[in-house]
């Protein structure tokens, strides 16, 4: 972990030549943070993070990491991280195309989740090193990393969470009509909609819609529409400056004190006096 975690110090506040490579160095902990997680491989090189997603809540640090299959409300956070020893963390945007392309030579085993953490291999940490080693030339970016990222996909589909990120990969997974309806109601996140008919429109019986979606999302979809109005009227609140009762109707509510009080419940502080800095909390991962 040494070596990656230097790897990414040394590229960290560097214009990065590759597509979908995420880093941070984290210096302090810090509080828990509603943000919309997009689908990502994550590794840390040092430190720890917290991560809720509905009622479950992931931890990792030093040598774990964590895929993320669909678009999902989480609330995360640093909890080990100071000047001296920084949080340190790589990411890559899992693309389906690029995983679709590998899914010919294999077929990994087991059931696909919305979101898990595993430790990392060495041969998976190498591959990230090597990856991080390509921000000095563009160049050879250019290049060399599509394969790179290649060896990366390849070890996370032969590793534990292989069915998740094969589920990506594949146009008609029950994964991907789930993922639809999660753009639906990210999307269209003010409108009241009925279960039945995102039930439909993914193929499946309403039983089996929220089935699958809990699996997924560990929510409901009533559930994750309310993180998502929660998380926008958040950013107009704190970020925007809007009050509390515009915030509330902006994002679909027709009760101000019912807003107020899910509100409260998300966050901790109710929104009149929410008044955290959105801007400058660290981005996860």
């Amino acid at each position: 972990m040494a070596e990656l975690g230097a790897s990414i110090v040394a590229a960290a506040g560097r214009e990065l030549p590759v597509d979908g490579l995420l880093l941070s160095v984290v210096e302090a902990p810090t509080p828990p943070v509603a943000s919309l997680a997009t689908p990502v491989f994550a590794l840390v090189a040092q430190g720890r993070k917290r991560l809720a997603v509905g009622d479950r809540v992931l931890e990792y640090g030093a040598g774990g990491y964590l895929v993320v299959s669909v678009d999902l409300p989480v609330t995360g956070h640093f909890t080990e991280a100071s000047a001296a020893k920084p949080c340190l963390g790589v990411g890559l945007a899992l693309r389906p195309d690029v995983i679709a392309s590998l899914l010919l030579d294999h077929r990994p085993a087991g059931a696909a989740t919305g979101f898990s953490v595993s430790k990392a291999p060495a041969e998976l940490v190498d591959a990230v090193i090597r990856l991080l080693r390509l921000v000095d030339d563009p160049e050879d970016a250019r290049v060399l990393a599509p394969m790179v990222e290649r060896e990366i996909l390849w070890r996370l589909l032969r590793g534990p969470n292989g069915a998740t990120v094969r589920e990506i990969g594949l146009a008609d997974s029950s994964l991907s009509h789930i993922g639809r309806a999660i753009r639906w109601i990210r999307d269209h996140s003010t409108e009241a909609f009925r279960v039945e008919e995102l039930a439909a429109t993914a193929g499946m019986s309403s039983s089996a819609f929220h089935r699958h979606f809990r699996a997924v999302t560990a929510l409901t979809p009533i559930q994750f529409q309310k993180k998502i109005r929660l998380r926008e009227a958040r950013l107009r609140v704190v970020g925007l400056g809007e009050d509390v009762t515009t915030a509330g109707y902006a994002v679909g509510y027709d009760s101000p004190s019912q807003f107020s009080r899910e509100y409260r419940r998300e966050s901790g502080t109710p929104p009149s006096r929410d008044g955290s800095q959105l801007a400058a909390e660290p981005a996860l991962p």
